[in-house]
Parts: C-alpha cells; sequence; structure tokens
C-alpha cells in the first residue's frame, strides 16, 4: 500500500473532486494556507524548517534567497510566520537578509489569540561570538523581545551588550558553541514549543545532524543559477541519511511547495 499526494495548485482548477473546496481556480486565502500548515496537536516542541533551492541545489543567488523566490513563495513564508511561536535564524542569515521583527498581522490574530499565543513570534538569533549590532530595529524595536541563543562560553561583554540592548540571552551549550537540541529545549522551557527556522544552512545542517528537525518546508524553484551557492543545509554530515515522508505538495506557476516530516512522527 502507499499514499498518494496529489499536486495541488494553489491558484488553478484541480482535476480531482474537492469537496473542501481548497483546490479552485482561486488564489488560497491565509486562513486556509494556515489550516493546511497547522502545527501537530502535541504538547512538545516542534522545529518545522523552510527553506527555497533552484533546480540545481542554490539555497541563495547574489547571498540571499529573494531572487529565487515567488509571490506563492512569500504567502508561505508569512503563513508560517503567523503560525510560529519563535523564528529562528543564524546570525549570518540576520546580517545578510536584512532581518527585522516579525510584525503583528491581522490574519492570524484570531488564531493566534485562540492559541494563547502573543501578536507576533519572537525571532531568536544563534550566535557564539554575539558578533551582531544590538542597535539594529532587530532588537530595539520588537514587539516582544528578541532572543539570542548562545553558549556559555561566550564573550561576557557581548553578553552584557545584548542584555543591554533588551534581548533576553539564552544559554544553550557549555562552551562557545550552541548545542542544537538544547536550544530546541530552552526555547520549548520559555512557552515557544511551536519553532521555525529560517536558516540559513550552517544553521539547518547543524539542527539535520543534531536529529531535531521534525519538519522540512521546501520550495523547490524551477530556476538554475549554477555557481557555487550554498546548499540549503551545510556543515558536517550525518552517518546515515534520514528520510522523511512527503505530507503534501503544492504547486504554483511551476514552482512546488513541499512539506515533509520525520518518518518516526505522526
Amino acid at each position: 500500500m502507499r499514499s498518494l499526494f496529489p499536486v495541488t495548485d494553489l491558484t488553478t482548477t484541480a482535476a480531482a473532486p474537492d469537496p473542501s473546496g481548497l483546490l479552485t481556480d482561486r488564489e488560497w486565502s491565509l486562513d486556509e494556507l494556515a489550516d493546511a500548515y497547522a502545527y501537530p496537536a502535541t504538547g512538545d516542541p516542534w522545529l518545522r524548517a523552510n527553506m527555497v533551492s533552484t533546480l540545481d541545489g542554490a539555497a541563495q543567488h547574489d547571498g540571499r534567497s529573494q531572487g529565487i523566490s515567488c509571490a506563492a513563495d512569500m504567502r508561505i513564508f508569512g503563513t508560517l510566520r503567523g503560525l510560529a511561536d519563535v523564528v529562528i535564524a543564524g546570525a549570518e542569515t540576520v546580517r545578510l537578509e536584512g532581518y527585522r521583527p516579525a510584525r503583528a498581522r491581522e490574519a492570524f490574530a484570531g488564531r493566534r489569540a485562540a492559541a494563547g499565543q502573543g501578536s507576533a513570534p519572537a525571532v531568536a538569533v544563534v550566535s557564539g561570538s554575539l558578533d551582531l549590532d544590538f542597535s539594529l530595529p532587530l532588537f530595539t524595536e520588537p514587539l516582544v523581545p528578541t532572543l539570542v541563543v548562545t553558549g556559555a562560553g561566550a564573550p561576557a561583554d557581548r553578553i552584557a551588550a545584548a542584555r543591554k540592548a533588551g534581548a533576553e540571552v539564552v544559554i544553550a551549550g557549555e562552551g562557545a558553541r550552541v548545542d542544537p537540541a538544547r536550544a530546541v529545549r530552552e526555547l520549548a522551557d520559555r512557552g515557544l514549543r511551536r519553532q521555525l527556522t529560517e536558516g540559513g544552512p550552517r544553521l539547518l545542517g547543524q539542527f539535520v545532524a543534531a536529529g531535531v528537525l521534525d519538519e522540512l518546508c521546501l520550495t523547490l524553484s524551477p530556476m538554475l543559477t549554477a555557481g557555487d551557492a550554498q546548499r540549503i543545509a551545510g556543515g558536517p554530515g550525518v552517518t546515515m541519511p534520514e528520510r522523511f515522508a512527503l505530507a503534501s505538495l503544492l504547486e504554483e506557476d511551476g514552482f512546488l511547495f513541499g512539506r515533509y516530516r520525520r518518518r518516526d512522527v505522526p
């Protein structure tokens, strides 16, 4: 027996019957996308990643992901943020992508209130060195305090600077490096169970190597870039590849939006 996952178009008419009304000739609403991407109803932390890749495996073009993305990808990006308790990103990604505080969005206000969430997700920046500009809006203007996740061996003056800027410092490692599994636990202990990482590739690779990634939302962009851009995950490889199961697949204008879960979770 095998389960079949139909390729569902976000805007075009589906060939199969559609009692739910989702697969019609119209753009999905944010509420419908939120239902499709809802976190599982469990008390355990759930770490989801959201990444984009070209056909030849590039996660960026000219150092950023925007050039290989599209409008539908950004709708899903916003939906995933609208569902999360915390958005986790590596320091390099925060610098390259110009991260700002997550904003409150009216489309998700009722859903977040019903789930006991604040108006917007927190942003957690993972950095061993804390080489961050604490004068940026990410630290000075967030709706909820930004977190910095680091190790106990991080420079004391940088920890003090982070706290002075209003950031919450999360210690998730005994040395200067962050332990990915401990980072997941520490954030969950603060009530941030619905976790979303947006990379970059080095951070995602660390989560993969630690075996703590539960779900990957991957946009496959119908583009070719060549060059030497990073893949979606980098760093040390795993001893044995871990197979994920396809949970859903959407399509729009040649872009594929896949959602994959670890095979040992429901």
